[in-house]
């Protein structure tokens, strides 16, 4: 094609072209999104109708879960839509609005966890001045600092892939990731993007360095624990944190970072897969589903519920 052409959608990449294989990617998207979405809503609707969870860290949890939400239902859908119906097109504009969204909710999700590591280094190392640190003002803007960073970056990264032009409109990847959509362009205007991510790759090292931090902070803190139960329960909360932010962050890092191959590779998809599903799913199980708070909201979420349908 000529260089500089003008597109109206993208092809992203096709999982396979036996109609059979479609359906059944088709099922297995779908099963994934409802775990996913039901899993995080009923964090969003317990934390929301249990006034007992009205507190710092569950408030946290619910933006987390409307982020991880958010993040899934960018990608899965369309790939779902796609797989379902035997095409593999997405228009200039979805694409547009995919790379935004993806964006948008990803560094919100890096930052917000960010905040989480602070909220649980305060509540263990200093927990008489927890209530006066984290009262509600505090939170509120944490977390609209956390959105607005989002949004910010958002904006400059869908501005900076964007600006310039395409060669053609093959994406290997099955959404409009940056670093797949970068290769297709025709001129040097993209290294403007690539700076955009090197500023953003050193921020979310250094948010990655000030968990790390806390946590030996935390952990440090914990050992001093005479009672052996607490010191599991603080373990049980921290280290799962610091496992699925690992996983999130260094996927992320690796499939934005690396070149990307003239061709699809298995090792891109399953990168591409682990920082698209694994979090989103992970997060209500390890931050949520094994806490009792939680497992009594929702036990009394579900009996409200079947007492009003009965």
């Amino acid at each position: 094609m000529d260089n500089g052409s003008s597109f109206y959608e993208f092809l992203l990449f096709e999982f396979s072209e036996i109609r059979e294989l479609q359906i059944l990617h088709f099922l297995l998207f779908l099963i994934l999104y409802l775990a996913i979405v039901t899993g995080n809503l009923l964090i969003i609707a317990a934390v929301t109708f249990d006034h007992h969870l009205h507190t710092p860290m569950y408030f946290f949890l619910m933006n987390l879960a409307i982020q991880d939400l958010g993040s899934v239902s960018t990608i899965i859908p369309k790939a779902m839509a796609n797989s379902f119906n035997n095409t593999r097109n997405i228009s200039y504009f979805g694409c547009v609005a995919q790379v935004f969204s993806f964006v948008f909710f990803a560094v919100s999700d890096i930052f917000l966890l960010t905040v989480m590591a602070y909220d649980r280094y305060v509540a263990i190392c200093n927990p008489l001045r927890y209530e006066m640190m984290m009262n509600r003002q505090a939170c509120t803007q944490m977390v609209a600092g956390v959105w607005i960073i989002g949004l910010f970056y958002g904006v400059m990264n869908t501005g900076g892939t964007f600006a310039v032009p395409f060669c053609s409109n093959m994406v290997n990847q099955f959404y409009c990731e940056i670093p797949q959509l970068l290769k297709l362009s025709c001129s040097d205007s993209y290294l403007t993007e690539v700076a955009i991510l090197a500023i953003g790759v050193t921020i979310e090292l250094g948010c990655f360095v000030f968990i790390i931090v806390t946590y030996v902070l935390i952990f440090t803190a914990v050992l001093r624990i005479p009672s052996v139960q607490g010191r599991q329960k603080a373990f049980s909360t921290c280290l799962p944190h610091l496992i699925v932010f690992s996983i999130f962050i260094f996927t992320i890092w690796f499939a934005y970072l690396r070149p990307p191959s003239n061709t699809p590779s298995d090792l891109d998809l399953a990168l591409t897969m682990i920082y698209t599903f694994v979090p989103p799913m992970l997060n209500p199980i390890i931050y949520s589903m094994r806490n009792k708070e939680i497992k009594v909201a929702l036990a009394k979420l579900l009996a409200a519920v079947s007492s009003f349908y009965v």
